[in-house]
C-alpha cells in the first residue's frame, strides 16, 4: 500500500476545510498536525475502504468501526466539552482563534462487547436497550433533526446556534 501524495492530502484538506466551515466546525490550525492526521485517515481508506479515525484502531469490519468512520460519532459532543475532537482535527472556535488549546480527551467509544451488543439489537429491529440510545433534537429554525446526548452548538443546515434545538421526543 503506497503513502497518500501531497495532492491527496492536499485535496482532502480542501474538501474537509470547505465541509466543517459550512456545517459550522473548524479544522486544527496547526496545518502540519492535520495533514499528518489527513494522511492516516486516506492511509485508514485505503486499507478499509473507509475514513476511519486514525487516533483509534479499527476493526476492518464497516458495521464494527462506522462510529468512528470521520466524523465520527463523538465527534460534537468532544469538541463541545473539551475543545476539540478525539484526535484534534476539529476543534472549537475557541482553539481555532487561539484562546485555548486541545487537551487530553477520554475515550467515549463503548468496548467491543457493548458495541457487539448494541449491533445485535439494531440487527433484530429492535431500538437499543432501554428505549432510544439518545435523545432527539429539532431546530426551531429548520426543522433538521438529530439524535445525540446534548443539542449541536451549530446548526448543520441553517447554522443557527444552540439555543435555537429543543428536545424533539
Amino acid at each position: 500500500m503506497s503513502e497518500p501524495t501531497a495532492a491527496e492530502i492536499d485535496a482532502l484538506y480542501e474538501k474537509l476545510n470547505r465541509d466543517a466551515e459550512a456545517s459550522g466546525y473548524h479544522l486544527n490550525p496547526d496545518t502540519e498536525f492535520t495533514r499528518d492526521l489527513l494522511s492516516g485517515l486516506l492511509a485508514n481508506e485505503k486499507r478499509y475502504g473507509y475514513m476511519s479515525c486514525p487516533c483509534r484502531l479499527a476493526s476492518g469490519e464497516a458495521d464494527d468501526d462506522r462510529d468512528i468512520v470521520c466524523p465520527c460519532d463523538y465527534r460534537d459532543a468532544d469538541v463541545d466539552e473539551f475543545g476539540s475532537c478525539y484526535c484534534a482535527l476539529y476543534v472549537s472556535e475557541a482553539v481555532l482563534k487561539g484562546e485555548a488549546q486541545p487537551g487530553s480527551i477520554p475515550e467515549r467509544r463503548p468496548d467491543e462487547d457493548e458495541r457487539k451488543a448494541r449491533t445485535e439489537r439494531a440487527a433484530q429491529g429492535g431500538p437499543p436497550a432501554g428505549g432510544f440510545s439518545h435523545p432527539v433534537w429539532r431546530c426551531s429554525v429548520c426543522g433538521y433533526l438529530c439524535a445525540r446526548d446534548g443539542a449541536p452548538g451549530v446548526c448543520p443546515i441553517c447554522k443557527a446556534k444552540k439555543d435555537r434545538f429543543e428536545r424533539f421526543a
